[in-house]
């Protein structure tokens, strides 16, 4: 079966990576806004019978509509299958009803991407694997970043490593599952730290505790995504209280909002490791990008060839 790769905008770097590991060129499309904000998309080549795959990471309400215009534009021109491969998906964090009255918005987007036609999601470290609940006909297939984190983590790490120095930390208890997958990998003893957040006000943090012994450590936050670093820093600061020697962090997603990399430049983080699912312009000096393209490109290969998946999800 023959495919094409599209990039819708959001992330042209990826999307060249990713159809460069899959052994491709992108596809030739337009896209464009209208000076009133309205949304355009036309491929410029033949989609009949081929397998579609289009790359847009969803960080804005644009990204999000400028996909749904692909995906119906390509099931107008007769694609076999089309795969919206999502490196980060945005909305992910409204995955639940947290107060009377209000949308589960990762179901809104679940329920129009499979309305619209998208036969297959491609996506990474969703903030919630029980999102891929909310599609009933379409495909999911998730990857992770681990796997290309934890191989860089232990070139970083090495000496940390070999004299046993380094701790995970989870920065809630909603991401121990997480942090312990990385401190196993990592460790051989699989050391985890937890920090506890006690809330007085919703969405704001009033206190945090922490569970464990950081003393004389390298400290290692892992977490799903880096949005204002604000509650990271307000971390960092609390296992430095707490005796680590140094503290690191690592997020699949920096989203990066608002005033995030002067929050992080401040704070005593002295690295940060985020993948490139999500483009940015500047970023601060602390911030390491761990590229996940190759990933994404053998994933579309293995889809293409009838070849599983869970190859690619461990690093051992």
């Amino acid at each position: 079966m023959d495919f094409r790769i599209f990039s819708l905008g959001s992330n042209d770097g990826l999307a060249q990576h990713i159809a460069d590991k899959a052994g491709t060129t992108l596809g030739a499309i337009k896209c464009k806004t209208f000076s009133d904000g309205e949304q355009y998309v036309q491929f410029e080549e033949n989609l009949r019978g081929k397998n579609v795959f289009l790359v847009q990471s969803t960080c804005t309400p644009d990204a999000w509509i400028r996909l749904f215009l692909a995906i119906d534009a390509a099931r107008g021109a007769s694609a076999h299958e089309i795969t919206a491969v999502i490196p980060y998906m945005g909305y992910a964090r409204q995955d639940r009803k947290a107060k009377p009255r209000e949308p589960i918005s990762a179901r809104v987007f679940a329920m129009t991407l499979e309305a619209l036609g998208a036969g297959r999601v491609l996506t990474m470290d969703l903030h919630n694997d029980a999102i891929g609940g909310f599609f009933r006909k379409t495909n999911v297939d998730y990857l992770y970043a681990r796997p290309v984190f934890v191989e860089h983590l232990k070139n970083f790490f090495h000496d940390a490593l070999t004299a046993d120095d380094l701790i995970v930390v989870s920065p809630d208890a909603g991401g121990v599952v997480r942090a312990q997958s990385y401190a196993k990998r990592l460790m051989k003893a699989a050391d985890l730290a937890i920090i506890h957040k006690e809330r007085d006000i919703p969405n704001q943090i009033a206190r945090m505790k922490l569970i464990g012994d950081v003393k004389d450590k390298i400290a290692l936050i892992v977490d799903d995504m880096a949005d204002t670093c604000g509650t990271l820093s307000r971390a960092a600061d609390l296992l430095v209280e707490s005796g680590a020697r140094e503290v690191y962090a690592l997020a699949s997603h920096g989203v990066l909002s608002g005033k995030a990399n002067e929050t992080l430049d401040a704070s005593p983080i002295k690295k940060m490791f985020i993948t490139d699912t999500i483009a940015h312009g500047n970023l601060s000096p602390k911030l390491e990008v761990v590229s996940v393209a190759d990933i994404f490109g053998d994933a579309i290969k293995r889809i293409e060839t009838g070849e599983s998946l869970s190859a690619l999800f461990e690093a051992e």
